[in-house]
């Protein structure tokens, strides 16, 4: 969402989408990393509560969070100026790589037997990131954690159980995290920088041409000069 368009919504809505009508000032050091354990420990825990406490995620033995979203919080709270930290790349870059892994995975899984398969869970691990890097940077959503999510459903079991239901897991999870982002982030800081794309640079102003020099032919200088030099006359 471009910054003009939240211009337009009131202040007190596009101040947690982002918008500052001006640039805000950079907090010192230790507030940021005050800021960033506050926001990165109440994040996470919502994440955990929701699958920990809810009935619903507890009988299909959905985990209590998907360890790729500990990475995740790294730059949705401590880098958050990071392009790789924008909602675009949190949402779209967890959803690609998980549903790249499982696709990758399940080609393997059509293997002629169970033990066969097995032997060559690595391979579908090292394919799904590969592949799943490639998606991201062709989408213009890049973000390093979704590394970890491609290669889960090939390397973690529970995962694995999931089936196509870790799609929509991760989705929440993007999504729940966003959404704390979203809160905690802008109380004293700005976040996101920027929605879909970063905003183009404003234009620098061409500089005033130069102010054009007169020149005095030499004839007419001396001419002056010896003007000058005449003694004045008496009347």
């Amino acid at each position: 969402m471009a910054a003009s368009r939240l211009s337009r919504l009131p202040r007190w809505i596009s101040h947690w989408l982002g918008y500052r009508p001006e640039t805000p000032t950079p907090l010192p050091t230790w507030q940021i990393a005050a800021w960033s354990f506050i926001t990165a420990f109440c994040g996470l825990s919502v994440v955990q509560g929701i699958f920990n406490y809810s009935d619903y995620f507890k009988e299909r033995n959905v985990p209590g969070i998907i360890a790729s979203y500990g990475a995740s919080a790294v730059l949705v709270f401590g880098a958050i100026e990071s392009p790789l930290a924008q909602p675009r790349a949190l949402i779209f870059g967890h959803f690609f790589s998980a549903l790249t892994g499982l696709c990758v995975t399940k080609l393997f899984s059509l293997m002629p037997d169970q033990a066969r398969f097995e032997s060559l869970r690595w391979l579908a691990a090292s394919l799904s990131t590969s592949i799943a890097i490639v998606i991201m940077q062709l989408t213009g959503t890049t973000h390093p954690p979704a590394g970890a999510t491609a290669l889960l459903p090939a390397t973690d079991e529970d995962i694995w159980q999931l089936s196509w239901y870790f799609l929509p897991v991760v989705l929440l999870s993007s999504t729940m995290l966003m959404c704390c982002a979203l809160l905690l982030n802008n109380l004293h800081r700005r976040y996101p920088v920027f929605w879909i794309a970063p905003s183009p640079p404003k234009p620098v102003p061409a500089p005033a041409p130069a102010p054009a020099q007169v020149s005095v032919p030499a004839d007419a200088s001396e001419a002056s000069s010896s003007h000058e030099k005449l003694p004045k006359m008496s009347v």
